[in-house]
């Protein structure tokens, strides 16, 4: 696990400069460090660098920037490749000098091209320059684990595993997109490939971008919607089979991910995918396996004794604590440091405060990230359900609803919000991103027109609401926040965090995986929870799902009001011109008049609010200082 940066340029960019670009990244690599400069044709030259957290091969042979034995291809690259010593196995002609797996992916790219990647399995963003056509490529992993992040203005790119090591090149404008405003409040996070910087982007998942001496062009090599469509062409149709074989997958998932020369072990929240996760890397490991929880004060958010029966049950080692409020909060002031982006998802804060306490005894801790997503594991999914269900009659109740007396009477209005929700829900190419109108108009007054919401979900070509969904959230929602979250979060502590149920394998057999094993009569991700009652009693893992939360809504009406109205007042919105100055202060304090702040639509419209904060606290760091 590291971070990467470099450049493909004709400006003049010094190695102290492109070193200083790639110390803005030490927490993600505090082990060693590299930088080199390659002259290319035309004026162009080529950088390189990068921060190493070793994991494999802890020997000077993983330093980086690498080399080909034959010196013609250079890389450096930020992630895991799982299956590297498969690869290797294939590559006996190769003189290899270290165990990494980075010396594979440049065994590999002369051996077989750039189509070199289609037989990678693991999570990684790669840069790397080949001499002999002088081509770089940058690629990044299918369900963007790896962060890739790249400037390019028609003639120049510079690129780097975070935005800080794009802003810390020379010459950077850092001017703001206010166009991607109004997505940002709506989604909580910035969605790729856009960023908040004009000419600034985000390399897709399962992309890659070819850049020679001005031109560049992008391609896709894997995608969400095309393994989709592979997988509904050959469904399996025996449960039975598909359990059998999804359980064998997730065990070699696993396995593969506890190939590591420094201490693993996994995060343990006592939930099905935590707990499976767990549960398969115990039935692995000669000794007891490391796992980590974090419990809160307030009984109320506090899932830490399911996860200690749970560790009790398997035996592994755990170690959990107890978070403070206080210890929370401490950490807003890092958010823009660490999430150079602006990025609102508030668990990020309790995910930062179990990776450092997982990251006092262990290097690598797995996650059970992706089981929501790819078994149909969150609520939402319930509601779509009988949303579906429900369409042709909430369409009948707009109809009437619409007729000019009923109009005129605010009939819609006046019926109950669920009601409303689906009779609203009109436009054909965002059926499953029901939301309230009342939301999308505050987001809107605030920071300008345009759609908030995804479009994509039209062209998967899928009648099921839930699988549109689903479909919807691993091409946005798991990349866009919830891997990226868990990337900063852990990357953080030096932390590296591993996904086994986003394992290719994983990912592409779920795909065949018909919707009814996933979901039915109402029990979500039937199949992964039937897995799991194979390693541990069902009356332990049948609970209410809670999650990480932060009380948001008490910050901002307490020790984070006075900083809420400076961001709020309008004589600086107009100053900074993003954000509409008069309803944008006149929206925070009605707000804060309410008494009860997260009272009724409140608790919605703190959510925008935090997004605001948040924004303006990133703004105020990487702006303004």
């Amino acid at each position: 696990m590291c971070g990467i940066c470099g450049f493909y340029s004709k400006k003049e960019i010094r190695m102290g400069q492109l070193e200083g670009m790639n110390n803005t990244m030490i927490h993600r690599g505090p082990d060693d460090a590299g930088a080199e400069i390659f002259d290319e044709r035309d004026g162009y030259r080529v950088g390189l660098a990068q921060r190493r957290l070793s994991i494999l091969d802890l020997s000077p042979l993983g330093h980086q920037p690498m080399h080909a034995a034959d010196g013609r291809v250079s890389l450096v690259f930020n992630g895991e490749i799982y299956n590297f010593e498969e690869l290797r196995a294939q590559l006996p002609g190769y003189p290899f000098r270290s165990r990494c797996d980075t010396e594979v992916l440049l065994a590999a790219y002369e051996a077989w091209g750039i189509s070199f990647v289609e037989k990678c399995s693991g999570m990684f963003a790669i840069a790397l320059y080949d001499r002999q056509d002088g081509s770089l490529y940058l690629i990044r992993d299918r369900i963007g684990k790896k962060p890739l992040y790249y400037w390019e203005d028609g003639q120049n790119l510079v690129f780097g595993s975070e935005l800080k090591a794009i802003m810390a090149c020379p010459g950077f404008p850092r001017t703001l997109r206010r166009d991607v405003l109004p997505r940002y409040l709506f989604q909580q996070y910035i969605p790729e490939p856009d960023t908040v910087f004009e000419q600034v982007f985000q390399l897709l998942p399962g992309e890659m971008l070819r850049f020679c001496r001005g031109r560049a062009k992008k391609e896709r090599y894997w995608s969400i919607p095309g393994k989709y469509r592979e997988g509904m062409a050959d469904p399996v149709t025996d449960y039975g089979e598909g359990k059998a074989r999804l359980k064998e997958l997730l065990t070699a998932a696993v396995k593969r991910r506890m190939i590591a020369d420094v201490e693993l072990g996994t995060f343990l929240s006592g939930g099905y995918d935590s707990s499976l996760v767990t549960a398969i890397a115990a039935g692995l490991s000669e000794k007891p396996v490391k796992t980590f929880s974090i419990g809160f004060e307030e009984a109320a958010y506090d899932e830490s004794g399911y996860a200690e029966k749970i560790a009790s049950c398997l035996g592994t080692e755990h170690t959990k604590r107890i978070i403070t409020e206080k210890e929370m909060f401490d950490l807003v002031e890092s958010i823009p440091k660490y999430y150079d982006q602006p990025f609102a998802d508030s668990s990020q804060i309790p995910t930062m405060l179990v990776s450092a306490l997982a990251k006092e005894k262990v290097t690598v801790a797995l996650s059970g990230d992706g089981g929501d997503e790819f078994f149909c594991g969150y609520g939402l999914y319930d509601k779509l359900y009988q949303a579906q269900r429900l369409d042709r009659l909430g369409g009948l109740v707009y109809g009437l609803c619409s007729l000019p007396g009923l109009k005129q009477a605010k009939t819609l209005e006046k019926l109950p919000f669920s009601v409303q929700v689906i009779a609203k829900n009109r436009d054909s190419r965002m059926k499953t991103q029901l939301c309230s109108p009342h939301y999308l108009d505050c987001v809107r007054k605030m920071a300008g027109e345009g759609e908030v919401r995804f479009l994509q979900e039209a062209g998967y070509g899928v009648k099921d609401w839930q699988v549109r969904r689903m479909l919807l959230d691993m091409e946005t929602y798991l990349p866009g926040d919830i891997l990226c979250k868990v990337d900063r979060a852990s990357m953080k502590y030096s932390l590296e965090a591993r996904c086994p149920i986003l394992d290719r394998d994983v990912m592409e057999y779920s795909f065949r995986l018909p919707q009814s094993f996933k979901y039915k009569n109402g029990t979500k991700k039937k199949i992964l929870k039937e897995i799991a009652w194979d390693y541990l009693p069902k009356e332990l893992l049948e609970r209410p799902k809670k999650g990480f939360s932060v009380p948001m809504d008490k910050w901002l009406a307490g020790p984070l009001k006075e900083r809420l109205l400076d961001y709020a007042d309008a004589g600086f919105l107009k100053r900074q011109g993003l954000f509409c100055p008069e309803y944008t202060q006149a929206f925070v304090r009605e707000w804060l008049g309410r008494g009860d702040a997260g009272a009724g639509s409140g608790a919605n419209d703190s959510k925008i609010l935090w997004a605001f904060f948040i924004f303006q606290q990133w703004y105020e760091r990487w702006m303004q200082r």
